[in-house]
């Protein structure tokens, strides 16, 4: 399985690109679990990932909580909370 990850924001700062394409090995199967498994991989994406009440997600271009599935998924999109003005 391959995702296509998608950043942004000061999560894209921390990380220092804008996505990348990533092939979590099998048992990844929540996007909780995939963040704790890219914060894993570098120091940059421990820095973004370090605080995940912070972060927000979408699966597929649509919201969805950190408890949810990301198996089949295309794309995630992590990002700090939307606010409007």
């Amino acid at each position: 399985m391959t995702i296509e990850m998608v950043y942004f924001a000061w999560v894209r700062e921390r990380i220092g690109k804008g996505g990348e394409t990533v092939a979590p090995p099998a048992g990844i199967s929540t996007v909780r679990n995939l963040i704790d498994w890219l914060a894993a991989s570098s120091a940059a994406h421990a820095a973004a990932f370090a605080d995940v009440t912070r972060l927000r997600a979408a699966v597929d271009q649509t919201f969805v909580g950190l408890d949810a599935s990301v198996v089949d998924a295309r794309e995630v999109a992590v990002f700090p909370p939307v606010t409007g003005g």
